[in-house]
């Protein structure tokens, strides 16, 4: 009864109700589609990540820090037996220089297997032809140095004894990752010619591990490095994202909240003697109080559905063609694609609306407790209390 009612009262209250609909329904859709812009990026990173650099862990050489580049030089150690085969794919990083156009640039030198598995990286494109060393680099590193398949590039680097040596490269492939800590500033190598042309034979910087069963292995001068440890840059980044999203949440509920509450006061304020003659017909101010509760909390109801109607077509188009990224995805420094789509779960469209719901009923709530205060004889006269 006290729905229909309220139903009844909301509706006949004409445009007014409208705008705070309007205004409510806006908070639905922005909220759901950013925080699934957030968690689609979120999905899309983890997995490039996982399929490129991480896979499922990383055992690390004790002395190597992929913050500090000067630790390259001693990071480096024998390939443990028990780590030596199976779903593994064992990298040699070293620094080196390469000289494009005529230029000098730094670049991180990675040695990898050619047959490994493990990773998405095309080494089954590192073909020796002629006796040249064959060298893969991303996509964007080879628009940044005006890189073509088929180039040749002069390559210095410092062995382990830390003497220099040069030789021609031929680029045997250019590969299209969003993740640029494999893309940018790096040139990748067969681990073998790696090893032969700074001297470390049988020597890796780190283990990517393929399978969780070689995980958290206990293995002398070798540190296990988890998912989570090797994603937690990405974790961070995402969680200062959602804390972004989360002050523009705060705002426009505190717009659509401040509309029902102004709302609710002029309503009580305008409908004192409807007030009194519901009183005075039998019931309680309890009763009355969740009547005008329930009006203004069935404003989040019709803000659902109205923002459904064109809610709706909008994410799934979303959804379907993306968000393309303004700028260049390289700025973050982090795996980010040139086109994000949205990933929009149940628990964020269900834990969106029960929120919307639960702060319209409170804010109802609290300018209605004046009704318990209203004396019915006054009200019905018309008397402001």
């Amino acid at each position: 009864m006290s729905i229909k009612l309220a139903l009844r009262n909301l509706l006949g209250a004409g445009l007014r109700t409208w705008l705070n609909v309007i205004v409510l329904s806006f908070s639905y859709v922005i909220i759901i589609w950013y925080q699934g812009l957030i968690d689609g990026w979120n999905v899309q990173a983890r997995r490039d990540m996982i399929a490129w650099e991480i896979a499922q862990g990383q055992y690390w050489h004790e002395a190597y820090d992929s913050y500090d580049p000067f630790t390259l030089e001693d990071s480096h150690g024998s390939i443990p037996d028990n780590l030596a085969g199976g779903n593994v794919a064992p990298i040699l990083i070293t620094q080196g220089t390469i000289y494009p156009e005529g230029r000098i640039q730094g670049v991180i030198l990675k040695g990898i297997a050619k047959d490994q598995q493990v990773l998405r990286l095309p080494t089954d494109r590192l073909i020796k032809e002629n006796g040249e060393i064959p060298v893969l680099v991303g996509k964007r590193m080879a628009t940044n140095n005006k890189l073509k398949e088929g180039d040749y590039l002069t390559l210095r680097w410092r062995d382990s004894n830390g003497t220099f040596d040069a030789t021609e490269v031929r680029i045997a492939g250019i590969f299209s990752t969003d993740v640029p800590s494999v893309d940018q500033g790096n040139v990748w190598l067969t681990l073998e010619d790696l090893q032969q042309m700074t001297q470390s034979e049988g020597e890796a910087t780190l283990i990517v591990s393929g399978s969780e069963s070689l995980n958290n292995m206990n293995i002398s001068g070798w540190d296990f490095k988890s998912m989570d440890f090797l994603l937690a840059d990405l974790d961070q980044i995402i969680k200062q994202k959602s804390v972004g999203g989360s002050i523009m949440y705060i705002l426009l509920l505190l717009l659509a909240m401040l509309a029902i509450f102004d709302t609710q006061i002029l309503s009580i304020f305008r409908r004192q003697k409807e007030i009194g003659t519901f009183i005075a017909l039998g019931m309680t101010r309890k009763q009355v109080v969740k009547l005008f509760t329930i009006e203004g909390g069935m404003n989040s109801v019709l803000a659902a559905l109205v923002g459904a109607v064109y809610g709706v077509p909008l994410l799934i188009m979303q959804y379907k063609v993306g968000y393309a990224m303004p700028y260049e995805p390289d700025d973050f420094g982090i795996a980010i694609s040139e086109v994000i789509y949205p990933s929009y779960s149940l628990g964020l469209i269900l834990g969106t609306i029960i929120i919307v719901m639960l702060t319209a009923t409170i804010v109802s709530y609290i300018p209605a407790r004046k009704i318990a205060k209203m004396n019915p004889t006054d009200a019905i006269k018309g008397k402001i209390q």
